[in-house]
């Protein structure tokens, strides 16, 4: 796999990202944090990113009943850059993208992760790899040039990468290591308590939607796997009805099943 440019990227506007996440946009800090705290509007850091070739894809915030929370809730964003795009050999085109949380309430960072966004499916991948660790950067004493250098370190990885998903493509699985993976997954999203446990056709979990993610690399069988999971494409059975998933609405827990399963499919790799 190579690193090449590409202009395929819808980019939000500012009006567009403060329709469907406004609090990226509070101006002061909730009234509950400290006198130490520093107030960085997660607006600012979207003109930073800008200035360095990354900007916004995707845009959202955390649900929250409470309204003194209102405006200073957990928010996300996901930049792109559209110098920067990873053509596989098989013709799947993925795009490295930067995830970035924050929230004005005086409990969190800045963080960052690395994801990746498959042309194909259209669907976002979050990376979990032990060469990947995640950045942070404290509200107090942000400047332009430590945002700079946390980007420019999560760049620098980017070939590691490209290593991660040639090990995916290069490695086969049995159809019973891929009815594993696919339980393991679904797991995942479906943790047993107190003894429940859902039944899934895992066979039907595992068949592919389109011809490009037809085979048995781990590759192909993680992002068959993945896609349904995260969309909720597949029906389940219960003790007392059957019914059908729904799409993860929390980007909390949608990158924390993305990261599981991530490192999951490396595992297969070892």
């Amino acid at each position: 796999m190579d690193i090449k440019p590409s202009n395929i990227h819808k980019y939000m506007t500012m009006d567009q990202i403060k329709e469907v996440a406004p609090s990226i946009f509070t101006e002061k800090a909730m009234e509950t944090t400290s006198d130490k705290y520093t107030h960085i509007p997660t607006g600012r850091i979207i003109s930073d990113m800008e200035l360095l070739g990354w900007k916004v894809v995707d845009a959202k915030q955390v649900k929250v009943r409470a309204e003194r929370k209102m405006g200073y809730q957990k928010h996300l964003l996901v930049f792109r850059n559209e110098e920067v795009v990873i053509n596989g050999s098989d013709g799947d085109t993925v795009y490295p993208q930067i995830l970035m949380t924050n929230s004005h309430d005086g409990l969190s960072s800045f963080h960052f992760k690395a994801g990746l966004f498959r042309l194909i499916c259209s669907n976002g991948l979050v990376i979990a790899d032990k060469e990947f660790e995640d950045a942070k950067i404290r509200h107090k004493g942000y400047t332009f040039e430590e945002l700079q250098e946390t980007i420019k370190q999560l760049t620098l990885k980017l070939p590691l990468t490209v290593e991660s998903m040639n090990k995916m493509n290069q490695v086969e699985l049995s159809m019973d290591q891929a009815l594993e993976f696919a339980q393991k997954a679904l797991e995942l999203r479906h943790p047993e308590k107190n003894g429940y446990r859902i039944e899934v056709d895992l066979e039907e979990l595992l068949q592919a939607q389109r011809q490009e993610d037809d085979g048995m690399s781990v590759w192909k069988v993680f992002n068959r796997v993945q896609e349904k999971i995260v969309s909720g494409d597949y029906k389940y059975a219960t003790r007392k009805s059957s019914r059908r998933a729904k799409p993860l609405r929390s980007f909390i827990r949608d990158t924390a099943i993305n990261e599981q399963m991530f490192s999951l499919a490396m595992e297969y790799c070892n």
